[in-house]
Order: C-alpha cells, then structure tokens, then sequence
C-alpha cells in the first residue's frame, strides 16, 4: 500500500509537523495531517508495527482536530476525526457492531483531569463544587475485541475495526479460555447483549513465546500487543491458542430484553455492570487493585499517578488508565461526540519509547581499557526526561540489531531504567546509513598502534596499553569514588580541573595537592580547598581493602578486596604471592589471582604504592580489614538467584555465567528457597509471586551489575 519512499516521506512529514508550533491553519495543513494520520493508522492496526508513539499520533490528531473546528468546510468524509482507527483487512469476513465503538479523548496530567471534571460538571449541570463518582480502570495496551451473545450464547466476535464495523474472529475467541462461550444473561432478562473488552498477553507468557520462535528460527514478536493483535486475526486457531491470549471485559456497550427494551436501564452505574460480568465467569480488573471506583477527581488523580510509577511491574502490557463517569444517568446526559464518548477519558502515562534519530557514535575507554560505544541521538523526550545518548554495550549488540548511524531508531525508557535501543526501521532507510565500524585500534591512539583485544568469553574490546590518558583519568575518577577511597568534593569535573592543570599524573598526586592553588581556582575558595584537604587527610587512614579496590585492578572489585584484605597485613607483600597462593583464599578465583600476579609484578606499580605511602596512605590491615575475614555481605557463594524480564546489559545467559561464576545457584522459579531476584524489563509474575515473599532480595540489573562490580 505505501512503498519505502512513502513511508520515508510521511514518516518525516510527521516529525516536522508534530514538532511546528506555528503549523498554518489552512487546507494545505489539513490535508498533509490527514495524509499522515491515515499512513500511521495503517502502520499501528494493519501492519501492527507503529513508528510513532500514541503521544506523537495524538499531537498530529489535535493538530488537525483544531484545524477543522475552525475551519469546519475543511472537514473530508475520511478525515481521521470522522473515525476511529481501524483494523480492518482484505482477509476477513466484516460484521457490524450492535452499536459504534467510540475512541476516547486523552490526558496527561492532572490539569487535564481537572478539566474534564469540570467539563461533566457543566454537562451534567451538577454546581462546581459537586463530586462526581468516577470508575478508573488500567488502560490495556492490546487487541480490542467485541464480544456478542444471544440467548446466553456467544455468537459472534469481532475486532474493534473502524469503530462501525470489525473483523469476524469468533473461530478465535472460542479457544480463549477466559471468554465464556455461554453465560447466564438471561438471569437479568438480558436476550442479547454486546460486550466491549481486551485481548492481552501476559508478559512472562510473551517471553516464553519469543524464546520458542527464537528456537524454532522464527521471526520474533516485537511485543506482547502485537502479538495479541495479530493472534484475533490469525485464520488458524491453533495459531491464536497458542499464543495464551487472555480477554479482559471493562464495557457492556449494547444490552436488550425479549421486548426489544433497553436492559442496561437494570443497572445504577459502571462499576455494578463489571462486578455482573466477573459474577457471570468473565475475567475483569480486581476490584481495589487494578481499578477503583473515586468519590471525586482528586482521587482518580492519586490513583492514576500510583499506577504509573508501578505500571512496570503489573503482569499486562498498559499505556494508561481510562477514567469513567460511575452514575449511568450522568454518562447519559454528557452523551457522546462523533468521535468520544464526554462522559470518560484516557489518562495516558509518560511515554516510554519514542522514535529519533542516531546522528553519531563515540567511543569511550574505561578504567580497565573497555571500549564502548555510545550512540548520539537527536535529542526526545522519554518518561519526563530528554533523552540524547544511549549506550550500545558492544560490538554484538550493534550487529544484532544491525544499528546503523543515520538510522532512525525506536528508544525506550522504562522507570529508572537507563534508555535502551529496541530496534530500527528499516524501511525509513534512504542509503545514506553508514554502519558503525568497531575500531581494532584505540580510538584516541594517533599511533593506531594499540591494538584492542577481546578475550574468550567476554563481550567487550579492551585497550590493554592506554598511552592517550582517557584510561588513566577514568582510573583517577574511580580512585576517588565513594566505593573507592571515598574521597568527598573530588568530583569528576574537579579531577578533570586538575589534571588539565598539570597537578595529576598518579594516584599518590592526589594525597600532595597544593591547597593554596586550588583556593585561588574560580569556583573554590578557602573554605572548599580546606573541606577537601579534610577529606583527602580522612582518606589516608582508609583500610587496605578500599586502597586494592581503588587501584582498577581487573576483576578485583569491592568484594574480593575485603577477602584479600583479611589475610595479608601489608598491600605491598602481594608481590610475594603467586596464583596458588591467592586462589588458596576461599572465594578467589586463578582469572583474578592471575590479575593480581602480574599486577604486583609490575616494577611501576609496585613504585606508585610505593609513591603513595611516602605520602601518608596507609598500606597495613586495619581492624576494619580482619573483620571482612568472617563477613559474607555482598557474596554470592550459597544464594540461589534467578533473573526474569528482558536485560539491557547482558543476554540471560551470560548473567547467569556470571552469577555462577560467583558462587551463585541458578533456579528455575520463585519459592522460599530463592535468596535473589534480578529483574529486568517487562517482568511479570515472577516479580510479583517474589514481593510477597518478605526474605527474596529483589535487585534491579543495574543493582545487579553494582553487586557484580565488587567483583569487577
């Protein structure tokens, strides 16, 4: 339907448009926002495969919307405000709704909310300080389907389609286990009715799914709504079974007695008919939990912004949550647009992906010589916050994805979580891209004669001779971190001051800095240089673990300091040790051992401790070293751990290595025999079934990769 130049074309049309605040008013406007709308439509329900975020698609929506109720002779037959997205394909038989499928109008922020309170309070004619009753229910991110029974039996099943009509997929919805193929309507002397509800697939199905196509060399879905989606209109419904689609009812859109007369009139509000249907054996929000009937707006505010800081752990796939008028008598006298009912909205959350742009990549060292490449994005906004680089792990995860500078890109942010790339689009490609080339040389060596190496089993590239300083600072950074020696007001853009300044070429420099000089720097003055003359004094008197964590030695991080710590009496007789005698330390492994060998077997090394106890840093246990000898915090040796949810950082595998590698038992589930949880993107039940178990510690990947780096 629309060629690779098209979407190119309207794909660019649509970021220049939606990003114009002083779009013209015009005919010439309305009809390349209607153009654009339709192209997007298309992408979202027929190729289930959007390029834009809701948020992105709403903005275009109002944008035209505006036009239109200004210039109201602007208004053609397939504008998409005289519409609701469709669905609808060439493959399927078409049945009419009982009744037309609204869309809904949205909000993002409680001003919003506060709005549309007083909207249904002039509609309604209620005084401005009436409180209005509200229902809000999750807004499911799925495949909408239109459920119709007669006489108590399900006749009919249908997908949303253009609001009017939808697709016949009742051979579907009869291998979905949560929609009943007979229910007892006729109790309430209901002879037909019409149901409106949410066909979903649960996020730790989904990875169960997308793993079994990954073995069977199958082309994975990109998530749980497109696969639902596309599960309603597969002609085999083995097919749709498999993919273990659940239907959520919030709606009894249409319902009739044997007279003809309107059955819903047997109901006071929303809330009574949802508490009916789950009676009747439909799967429908819990009560309390997932929904929530709200005495006045101020509440509905609350819970929609609790449930936006929880979204991600909640077993569905949700973008939102849809606030509704509770008192049917109310909704009924706010009646309905062409397009949305007046009497409910969508409360939609931050968005967490969005599409830009990868306009470059840099290389960055590490203070062990890892290179990693970092992507530099055209600036979007990303659950409240702007997003402009993103980490590109290595060089497989480039490849992967085939990720090339100049692609557009899908971006997603979830929390706290540090952004990440899911895919690109292809299809927005012009042949200009030009992949990205990992370096075989450090990347700041003019010389290129430092050649980067990967060892067996590891992901990264690392520069194993750094001679362009990049290595060094990012050591001297780390050096001064709170898991190092701790030393307070050294941040990175002061050391960066300093070794500008030709006073930092080592660690010792750090503990003979002239505090005179510093006073006189723009930003310090007497009392900074004296605060950190204190700090660096207080440094000094550290134990001997903090002194060979801060040395970036590989793989020896916090954990395996304290070990080492507890069983010499002086940093400086580890040049005596050999691999025996360090892997004879319960916990120390012959990499780290051979690390630690060749570390002190440095005559250079061994001359900057030397450097640094002339300057006062204290190089002998300390009570605080011997008491490590009896601690186990921080160690992995005897826990069982298991990771649920998609990781950024590492494929499965390779955390499980890792935690293995570190004393860690890997298990299969959640029982009260699990001591850790590590929890990636999109986890589900696991997480869940986890919190109501007190002794699980749960732990983030980012939490996890910190736990890692005491062995770093």
């Amino acid at each position: 339907m629309y060629t690779q130049e098209d979407q190119r074309r309207l794909y660019d049309l649509s970021k220049k448009l939606s990003s114009d605040d002083n779009l013209p008013q015009n005919s010439a406007s309305a009809l390349q926002l209607g153009e654009i709308l339709r192209y997007h439509e298309w992408r979202y329900y027929v190729q289930d495969d959007p390029q834009i975020s809701d948020y992105e698609y709403d903005l275009l929506f109002k944008k035209l919307e505006a036009i239109e109720n200004k210039f109201p002779e602007l208004i053609v037959p397939d504008s998409p405000t005289q519409r609701v997205g469709s669905d609808i394909s060439e493959a399927f038989k078409t049945v009419k709704h009982l009744i037309p499928m609204l869309s809904l109008e949205n909000s993002y922020n409680a001003e919003d909310l506060i709005d549309f309170d007083k909207s249904v309070k002039k509609l309604a004619d209620f005084p401005e300080d009436a409180q209005v009753e509200y229902v809000v229910e999750p807004k499911f991110d799925g495949g909408t389907i239109v459920l119709v029974y007669e006489n108590d039996n399900l006749v009919r099943a249908s997908t949303r389609g253009n609001g009017t009509i939808g697709e016949d997929m009742t051979h579907n919805a009869k291998v979905m286990h949560s929609i009943p193929l007979k229910a007892a309507f006729s109790g309430r002397g209901i002879t037909r009715v019409e149901l409106r509800g949410e066909a979903l697939i649960k996020k730790d199905t989904f990875d169960k799914i997308n793993k079994k196509r990954e073995a069977e060399g199958l082309q994975l879905f990109a998530n749980p709504r497109n696969a639902a989606t596309g599960g309603l209109r597969t002609k085999d419904a083995k097919d749709s079974a498999a993919r273990g689609i659940e239907a959520f009812v919030y709606q009894m859109g249409f319902a009739e007695t044997k007279d003809g007369s309107n059955a819903l009139l047997k109901f006071k509000n929303h809330h009574e008919i949802i508490e009916y249907l789950g009676e009747l054996g439909f799967k429908i929000p819990q009560n309390n939990i997932e929904t929530k009937v709200c005495k006045n707006i101020s509440e509905v505010i609350d819970f929609c912004n609790a449930w936006q800081e929880k979204r991600d752990i909640y077993d569905y796939e949700i973008d939102g949550m849809v606030v509704k008028v509770n008192d049917l008598q109310t909704q009924y006298a706010c009646g309905s647009t062409s397009h949305h009912p007046r009497w409910a909205v969508a409360f939609k959350f931050k968005a967490k992906q969005a599409t830009t742009q990868l306009l470059s990549v840099d290389f960055q060292v590490g203070k062990i010589g890892t290179i990693t490449p970092v992507a530099k994005l055209q600036p979007v906004q990303l659950a409240g916050v702007t997003v402009s680089s993103v980490s590109l792990h290595n060089e497989d995860f480039i490849n992967s994805k085939d990720i090339r500078i100049g692609d557009f890109v899908l971006v997603e942010r979830s929390g706290d979580v540090i952004p990440y790339i899911v895919k690109v689009l292809p299809e927005l490609r012009k042949g200009s891209e030009i992949p990205i080339r990992f370096p075989k040389f450090c990347p700041f060596d003019a010389t290129m004669t430092n050649v980067l190496v990967r060892e067996e089993g590891e992901a990264a590239y690392r520069c194993l001779n750094c001679i362009c300083g990049r290595q060094d600072f990012q050591k001297y950074v780390y050096h001064a971190s709170k898991d190092a020696m701790d030393i307070e007001g050294l941040s990175k853009a002061t050391i960066e001051r300093f070794v500008q300044a030709g006073w930092i070429h080592s660690f010792a420099d750090f503990y003979r800095l002239d505090y005179e000089k510093i006073s006189k720097l723009e930003g310090f003055g007497k009392r900074s240089a004296e605060n950190l003359k204190e700090a660096i004094e207080k440094a000094r008197k550290n134990s001997i673990q903090r002194v060979l964590n801060s040395l970036s030695i590989h793989h020896l991080g916090r954990r395996a300091s304290k070990l080492i710590a507890a069983e010499v009496d002086y940093v400086l007789d580890l040049q005596y040790y050999d691999v025996e005698k360090l892997t004879a330390i319960k916990e120390i492994g012959p990499v780290l051992a051979q690390n630690i060998v060749d570390y002190f077997s440095d005559e250079k090394n061994i001359t900057l401790l030397r450097d640094m106890e002339s300057c006062g840093v204290n190089m002998y246990a300390t009570e605080e070293d011997k008491k490590a000898a009896v601690s186990t915090t921080g160690s992995l040796l005897g826990k069982t751990i298991l990771f649920t949810g998609a990781l950024m950082q590492f494929t499965r595998e390779s955390a499980e290595k890792l935690a293995a590698e570190n004393g860690a038992t890997i298990v299969s589930g959640v029982s009260k025999n699990l001591n850790i949880l590590v929890v990636g993107e999109k986890a589900g039940s696991k997480l869940v079934k986890a919190q109501a178990i007190k002794t699980i510690q749960i732990l983030s990947e980012q939490e996890f990769v910190e736990l890692m780096k005491d062995w770093e």
